[in-house]
């Protein structure tokens, strides 16, 4: 079975199964679990739509920097609509912090990074940066959630310094992604292979729809962080029943 295969398989299950959590747990009425479930599917199918027809291919297609724009507009979309006061902010805040850095589990399919590479079809720094760094978060993610659930002496610390880390890993690796990339207007590293292969299917499910995702739960945890207990608060009350 091939490495590409296994890939679309595991990446596929990890997006549904995010899907699945957030729609589950945003404390929605049922209608409005039902529209955020859809929300995310349109975006994975909006993904796997751009992927397949080569749209961001560093020849045919956009390139990296349509790479940049499939990631930056859920992002900058999601971050808004978390932020407003009207749309999912207070939902988000009403969110468990556990369920926030558990889902990060999910980042142990990092490990594709490090096989690429491994293989030759991803270059160094980034696939071996980018993989290990996803895959100790991946592995310490539940540890710290369940550290956070039963609110241990010195968990807030160390959820701070886990979410930060994490955070700065998905920087990290999508800054060597994008110097890496063939066309990229400020490639750094010119070692082939480059990181084409993250414009194309089924790679670009991780750019494209998880990364955006895992970065906002790392958001979302600071500002839960923020919060006196760390748990979720039921705030959002009529609105949360619409």
């Amino acid at each position: 079975m091939s490495l590409d295969l296994v890939g679309a398989v595991a990446l596929t299950a990890a997006c549904a199964a995010i899907i699945g959590i957030l729609a589950i747990a945003l404390p929605l009425g049922t209608a409005r679990r039902i529209q955020a479930a859809v929300a995310l599917s349109a975006w994975f199918a909006i993904v796997v739509t751009l992927g397949a027809t080569g749209a961001l291919d560093a020849d045919t297609g956009l390139g990296p920097a349509g790479v940049g724009i499939a990631v930056a507009l859920p992002f900058i979309a999601l971050a808004v609509a978390g932020a407003h006061p009207r749309l999912l902010a207070p939902a988000i805040e009403a969110l468990p912090i556990e369920l926030l850095i558990g889902v990060n589990a999910l980042r142990i399919f990092g490990l594709f990074f490090v096989l690429l590479h491994a293989a030759g079809r991803l270059p160094a720094p980034f696939a071996p940066t980018a993989g290990w760094g996803d895959v100790i978060v991946g592995v310490t993610a539940l540890p710290v959630a369940l550290l956070a659930r039963a609110k241990v002496r010195g968990w807030r610390a160390i959820a701070w310094a886990w979410n930060s880390f994490a955070l700065l890993d998905l920087v990290v690796a999508v800054s060597l992604g994008i110097a890496s990339s063939p066309g990229a207007p400020i490639r750094i590293f010119y070692a082939e292979p480059g990181a084409g292969i993250m414009s194309g299917l089924p790679w670009l499910l991780i750019p494209g729809f998880l990364v955006p995702i895992f970065a906002l739960t790392h958001l979302a945890a600071f500002v839960r962080l923020r919060s006196a207990g760390g748990r979720g608060r039921p705030a959002y009350g009529q609105w949360a029943r619409r």
